[in-house]
């Protein structure tokens, strides 16, 4: 009673309108700034105004990321039209993304993802420990659509880029402190400057975070807190520098993640476990498993940039990232053992990149570059499937291991150059050629008991390779109508490799052993940037046309054990062909200094032409998975200056999306209903140096589901639901 009380008093408090600047860096006296100023962006691998970029892109800076009160990756999919984020079923930081209807939720190694996350120009591989905490940040960029000529392989439904603090001249820092319900307790600092004085040509940056509250629900059957967040996360960069024509800059990135499991509420009783009735609280349960939930990742890097004259600049950039889980997964959440797994992931990777950017000054520049990438994700996974309503036997329970490694060797050769026409209508033209190998060695056995030492069938064992090329072009004209308004006009395409299905069952169902073909979405694009009232008003619209062909999708299958009873496992297929359509309208006014209103709306029409299963095209009846068909937001901010000299801003902003199906298998309970959450937030500057921060988020508990499991040989039906109210108090020092 006295958090709800709370939250109402709260909401009284931020009863102020919302902010959301989703590409303006704010001038330092935020409440002064008469005009709207668009932030530069790297969409293009090359530094651009963001207004002037023909490409769908949402770019976040620090100031907006504190406002908006984005804290991971998973709270910028209210504020980016049609993008889709969230942790993956039962992790806190692994990640699952779709942007206009493309994605990819499975996280087992051997299947990738349909959105790339970049981490300061390294793509991240692998969805674990993806789902990146907001810290120390410079920029975060969304791009929508395919981004296949410029960054490769699975950038189909877009890319995330995640740009730390770059490495300054000058001393300088800041440490903040949080605490909020839940007993949440976050600590976060960084500082960077020069190293030896200003003639050494050295720099560093360091910083760190520790992110810890408790858990949103319980396990009942032990005690514990499920759903909690324990993660420490640090980066270092030391770079440097000759005169401004070459520097070598060296990164490090270290997160370690021992959160718990999620809770995931019974939608349903399980008729397997009728003395285990769902529980009122959507977070609680009651598992007999240990809670482990444990993910750590760490990345290097080594980038050079030399520029031998005004015209050309080359960058290298050499990176290897790691990262290693082990999950204990109750699919039941009850202490039966009814479908128990324990998963462990390990993940290694390698690559390499070198660019050449050109710019003359005069109607020609462009980027050119060469990537190459070798990778390795494997893993065991441990299954316990058990019916008690059957006796037991050597299939009951079943006992079962899914092990093995899939290497990616990956070459490609990009270009992309644009012409200026004329003064006003420019011409971009772009290409990637992609080579890539996939290697897949599988063992999956049956075993006597859960020691999981004698074996008495072998589902799959095999030692496989498929081989992908690719060519992903670009085309695009961009028409400056007037000095403020740009008008672009482009047909893209980009592409997901395949690979193999590192769960198969080829003694039960043989064709799971064969690969499933890489995805492909050719896409077309009319848009437009415009900018009003001597930049008071900035309007951005888009309109996209994909035809999606051999979409992926991972799928519970059904087989029948030796003793007749019907078990299954994750399977995967390519569905066929679908199209995707859409609207996307991204708005900032500023009516006087004072008021903000700002946020964005989206449309989106996602449909199956095509959904063979069993020789019979069910396209009618399936569903796009994460694609609402309506999204947006509404935020408006009041900032005002203060006689003492600091500035005070309050926001308040409302989200809705419709109703979405989040799983493959289509579960009509699982399901989630259009909702909308409603968020406010008030920053009060007192000077230069401190400031405090209350925000708060969700304050009406909207319950809403993320996900699920639908597993009905073993009555399993589950949901899990992203977070309840909550709210937080921020002190924090720049210096």
């Amino acid at each position: 009673m006295k958090r709800k009380y709370l939250s109402i008093a709260i909401g009284g408090i931020l009863l102020a309108p919302a902010a959301f600047v989703q590409a303006q860096e704010q001038q330092a006296a935020g409440s002064q700034a008469t005009t709207l100023d668009s932030i530069k962006v790297t969409a293009r691998k090359r530094e651009e105004t963001l207004q002037d970029v023909p490409v769908a892109v949402t770019a976040f800076t620090p100031e907006t990321l504190d406002k908006l009160n984005i804290k991971d990756l998973s709270d910028l999919g209210a504020q980016v039209p049609n993008l889709t984020i969230y942790a993956a079923r039962g992790s806190t930081s692994t990640a699952t993304v779709y942007i206009r209807g493309v994605g990819q939720a499975d996280p087992l190694w051997g299947v990738d993802p349909g959105v790339g996350i970049y981490l300061d120009d390294v793509y991240i591989a692998r969805p674990q420990g993806a789902l990146l905490d907001v810290f120390d940040v410079e920029r975060i960029e969304v791009l929508r659509g395919p981004q296949g000529t410029l960054y490769g392989k699975n950038t189909i439904g877009g890319a995330i880029k995640y740009i730390s603090r770059g490495l300054p001249q000058e001393t300088s820092g800041f440490a903040s402190v949080t605490i909020g319900n839940y007993n949440q307790l976050d600590v976060k600092a960084g500082i960077g400057g020069e190293i030896g004085g200003k003639d050494s040509g050295l720099r560093a940056r360091v910083a760190v975070a520790s992110m810890n509250r408790d858990g949103f629900g319980k396990n009942t059957y032990t005690g514990q807190d499920v759903s909690d967040k324990e993660i420490n996360a640090a980066r270092l960069q030391v770079g440097a520098y000759s005169q401004d024509d070459f520097d070598v800059q060296f990164a490090f990135d270290y997160m370690d993640d021992q959160s718990g499991v999620r809770g995931a509420q019974m939608l349903a009783p399980n008729p397997l476990a009728p003395a285990w009735q769902p529980t009122p609280d959507r977070y609680d349960i009651r598992s007999g498993m240990k809670n482990v939930n444990d993910t750590e990742m760490k990345g290097a890097s080594a980038t050079v940039n030399w520029r031998p004259s005004e015209n050309w600049a080359f960058k290298y950039v050499l990176a290897k990232r790691e990262s290693d889980t082990e999950t204990n997964i109750d699919f039941d959440t009850t202490p039966l053992q009814l479908v128990d797994v324990r998963a462990f992931y390990s993940d290694s990777q390698v690559s390499q990149e070198l660019q050449a950017n050109f710019d003359g000054g005069g109607r020609a520049r462009g980027v050119m570059g060469l990537y190459w990438f070798n990778g390795d994700a494997g893993g065991q996974v441990l299954n316990h499937f058990w019916n008690p309503k059957l006796p037991n036997s050597i299939a009951n329970p079943l006992y079962g291991d899914t092990q093995g490694v899939v290497n990616t060797k990956s070459i490609a050769v990009y270009a992309d150059w644009t012409f200026d026409l004329t003064d006003k209508l420019k011409l971009d033209v772009g290409a990637r050629y992609t080579d890539e190998d996939k290697n897949a060695l599988a063992l999956n056995r049956f075993y006597t008991s859960d020691q999981y030492e004698t074996s008495w069938g072998t589902a799959a064992n095999f030692d496989k390779t498929v081989n992908f090329k690719n060519v992903s072009p670009k085309l695009s004209l961009d028409y400056q109508i007037t000095s403020d308004i740009m008008a672009y006009i482009s047909g893209s395409r980009g592409f997901k490799s395949g690979g193999y299905n590192i769960r198969a069952n080829t003694t039960s169902i043989p064709r799971s052993g064969e690969p499933f073909q890489d995805e492909v979405v050719d896409s077309y694009e009319i848009g437009s940037k415009m900018s009003f009232l001597d930049q008071r008003a900035f309007l951005n619209l888009a309109y996209f046309y994909n035809k999606y062909k051999d979409i992926q999708l991972s799928v519970f299958t059904s087989y029948t054990l030796p003793n007749g009873s019907q078990s299954f496992f994750g399977d995967f297929t390519n569905a066929g062909k679908g199209t995707v359509q859409g609207v996307e309208v991204e708005y900032q006014f500023l009516p006087t200094k004072h008021w903000l209103i700002s946020g964005n709306i989206a449309w989106l029409d996602a449909k199956y032409d095509e959904f063979m299963s069993g020789g019979v095209n069910i396209a009618d009846t399936q569903y796009f998975t994460n694609a609402p068909e309506f999204s947006g937001a509404f935020n408006v901010e009041y900032r005002t200056d203060l006689a003492n000299g600091g500035n005070l801003s309050a926001r308040v902003g409302y989200s809705y999306q419709s109703e979405v199906w989040p799983t493959t298998d289509l579960s009509p309970v699982i399901k989630q209903d259009g909702y909308g959450l409603l968020g406010a937030g008030v920053i009060w500057k007192l000077d230069d140096a401190w400031s405090l921060s209350l925000q708060g988020s969700n304050l009406t508990d909207k319950s809403y589901r993320t996900t699920g499991y639908n597993i009905g040989a073993y009555g399993v039906l589950t949901g899990f639901y992203g977070a309840p109210r909550q709210y937080t108090l921020t002190a924090r020092y720049d210096f």
